[in-house]
C-alpha cells in the first residue's frame, strides 16, 4: 500500500472546520460556532488549537490533535 502525506493550510483548516460547524476563535481555539465559549476537545480533554488541528475521525467529531502520541492513540484505536 502507498503511503501518502496530505497537509492542510489554515484556509483549508477554517474549511472543513464551518462545515462541522466549529470556528476559531480570538485565541486559536477550535469552538463550536453557534457557541463560541464551548471548546472542542481532542479524545484526552485536552482543547485543540488550529494548530493542532490534525483532522476528525471518521464518522465521527472526535477531533486528533497533531502531537506524536494522539497519533499513535489513533493508530491503536484503529487497529
Amino acid at each position: 500500500m502507498e503511503t501518502r502525506k496530505v497537509t492542510f493550510d489554515s484556509d483549508s483548516k477554517n474549511y472543513v472546520l464551518d462545515i462541522l460547524g466549529k470556528t476559531v476563535d480570538m485565541n486559536n481555539y477550535i469552538v463550536e460556532k453557534n457557541d463560541p465559549s464551548q471548546h472542542v476537545f481532542s479524545p484526552n480533554g485536552e482543547p485543540v488549537t488550529l494548530d493542532d488541528f490534525a483532522g476528525v475521525i471518521k464518522g465521527s467529531l472526535v477531533f486528533v490533535k497533531k502531537d506524536l502520541p494522539s497519533i499513535i492513540e489513533l493508530a491503536d484505536k484503529l487497529k
